[in-house]
């Protein structure tokens, strides 16, 4: 990240904005911009670029510091920050801050590094983190009323089993680098006056970042600490799931070398059913045609649901676009109990095609409507 970017033109806000608006309007753009929801090129840098502006902005302190003196020092930007993003990131659901920046961005076990690469850590030292997998999971309603179990196969890649992920021949360990003292990074003070200290963190340049050197690389996977396999992986998907959803299994994505494993993310698309709309709250809707004899005189008529035929009572005298439900059958509430109802709409399904007799009844009929009214 820059140190001359302008915070107040990054979230497109003006310099007196209130913090609510700015507030809002990163709302808008996180939700816009997060990587597992925004895939072009560019978008996760630049939810990199607004969430730092976030974290200044966001906070009365950093931002009179900013605004009087211009960019903090990198290790202050995302300090002490948790409690507004975990507002936000909560609110719309995309995990907290912790989960963010730790899946989204790798972070380390124990604690995580600061997503823009600026080096501190927040919380214990740890070992790096592997990419996440994603794979898009396609259901029926039918398997959201009932849920889903299905074996998998991923290419992937996984932990060598000669080494035991460790990168170094059986019999041997890594050791670690005495020039960075393990930390796999080199930290510089660029600049410093009596208000703030900018600083240069760069990978080291003898471990190339990890903080350990591998002497004896294991032959089968050579030093890497994993090697590339197809996985059978058996995954579960509850009852009551909503398109967009995304589900997560810890630990199922790749390693990273010598390191924590990332998450298998499964993303949720539910396919449109031919004769029922899915509504809120787990209630689905279907339309029922019938004629206008069902609604004046009443009748029992056969409706589908998910699960099978279901007897419904139309009352005399009801009207077209009324609404009838069958109590508990349709879909399950994710995350919450119980179930949703199904809602029937009463169409009335008008006849294009009449024969000489019929069209005599109906204007008969007609006649004797009209003759109630006039009195």
């Amino acid at each position: 990240m820059s140190n001359n970017r302008d915070y107040y033109g990054v979230l497109g806000v003006p310099k007196n904005a209130s913090k609510d608006d700015i507030k809002n309007v990163y709302r808008k753009l996180a939700l816009q911009y997060h990587p597992d929801r925004n895939k072009s090129k560019g978008a996760e840098d630049r939810f990199k670029e607004i969430s730092e502006a976030y974290a200044v902005l966001s906070d009365d302190d950093k931002r009179k510091r900013y605004d009087t003196y211009g960019h903090l020092g990198s290790e202050e930007v995302f300090r002490g920050s948790e409690a507004n993003f975990d507002e936000i990131f909560k609110d719309i659901g995309i995990g907290g801050f912790k989960d963010i920046f730790e899946q989204v961005f790798g972070g380390r076990e124990g604690g995580f590094t600061d997503p823009f690469n600026f080096g501190f850590r927040i919380g214990g030292g740890g070992r790096r983190r592997g990419q996440d997998l994603v794979y898009d999971a396609e259901l029926s309603l039918e398997e959201v009323l009932k849920g889903k179990r299905e074996e998998i196969e991923l290419p992937k890649l996984e932990r060598c089993r000669n080494c035991a992920g460790t990168g170094a021949a059986p019999g041997s360990k890594p050791r670690k680098c005495n020039v960075c003292d393990g930390q796999g990074q080199m930290k510089r003070v660029y600049s410093q006056n009596r208000f703030s200290t900018f600083v240069s963190l760069e990978p080291c340049q003898t471990c190339r970042g990890e903080g350990e050197i591998i002497d004896r690389p294991c032959e089968t996977c050579s030093g890497a600490g994993n090697i590339r396999n197809y996985k059978k992986i058996n995954i579960e998907i509850p009852k009551g799931v909503e398109d967009g959803m995304t589900l997560q299994l810890r630990g199922e994505g790749e390693p990273f070398e010598n390191g924590q494993s990332g998450d298998l993310l499964i993303r949720i698309h539910v396919k449109p059913h031919s004769i029922f709309e899915r509504l809120s709250d787990g209630h689905i809707l279907y339309n029922l045609d019938t004629s206008f004899t069902d609604l004046a005189l009443g009748a029992e008529r056969k409706v589908p649901t998910l699960e099978g035929d279901e007897k419904l009572r139309i009352i005399a005298g009801s009207q077209p676009n009324s609404i009838l439900k069958l109590k508990g059958k349709g879909l399950p509430r994710y995350g919450g109990f119980g179930k949703g109802d199904e809602v029937v709409r009463l169409n009335i399904k008008v006849p294009t095609q009449l024969n000489d007799t019929q069209k005599a009844l109906l204007r008969q009929l007609d006649k004797e409507f009209k003759s109630v009214v006039d009195k």
